[in-house]
């Protein structure tokens, strides 16, 4: 049984995912209805290691609030955190990077979202003995997070294991052959 006072933070590196999505899975920009159901994520994160979980949104907003999906955020559960800085400084990295950082010095577990070799120095550190996820696309994760798996690091589909999605997703992906459904494909 999980310690009721601890807790997960999850946070999503949205721009990663979409970017993701958009580009080298559908070639083209997510429709609403092909974007990912961020309340499954959220109770995915609960579910996975029986606790609370605290979502972070990170999104870059330098020219506008986008108050639509702020409030859809908050609705949902998350905890949405626009940021703004010069041109092209790559706000969300930073401050998923400095979150990453300051989580080491807290009594909590953590999954990140995102694809982004980035992080990559930051998720390994908190690799002490606590429970850690990386959500994304198994196809586009940023090679570098292989090495740490044989650490702990817990990774997961945001298609088939969170199941995030309304509608299968069009990728191609190596398939296990203990997994392989001819249907599928039929």
């Amino acid at each position: 049984m999980a310690d009721a006072a601890r807790t997960t933070y999850l946070l999503v590196d949205g721009e990663n995912i979409d970017a993701t999505l958009g580009t080298s899975i559908l070639g083209r920009r997510p429709r609403p209805e092909e974007r990912p159901r961020w309340e499954r994520l959220l109770q995915f994160a609960r579910d996975q290691w029986d606790q609370p979980a605290q979502g972070l949104f990170f999104l870059a907003a330098n020219s506008e609030l986008p108050m639509t999906f702020v409030q859809a955020l908050l609705a949902i559960g998350y905890r949405p955190i626009p940021l703004s800085g010069a041109p092209g400084q790559k706000v969300v990295d930073i401050a998923i990077q400095r979150t990453l950082t300051e989580l080491r010095t807290r009594e909590a577990d953590v999954v990140l979202v995102s694809n982004d070799g980035d992080f990559v120095e930051e998720v390994g550190e908190l690799l002490d003995g606590r429970r850690v996820g990386l959500v994304g696309f198994v196809e586009f994760r940023n090679h570098a997070f292989n090495q740490l798996v044989e650490l702990g690091l817990e990774t997961f589909d945001l298609e088939y294991d969170v199941m995030a999605f309304n509608e299968r997703l069009p990728r191609v992906r190596v398939i296990a052959i203990d997994e392989f459904d001819p249907a599928q494909f039929l």
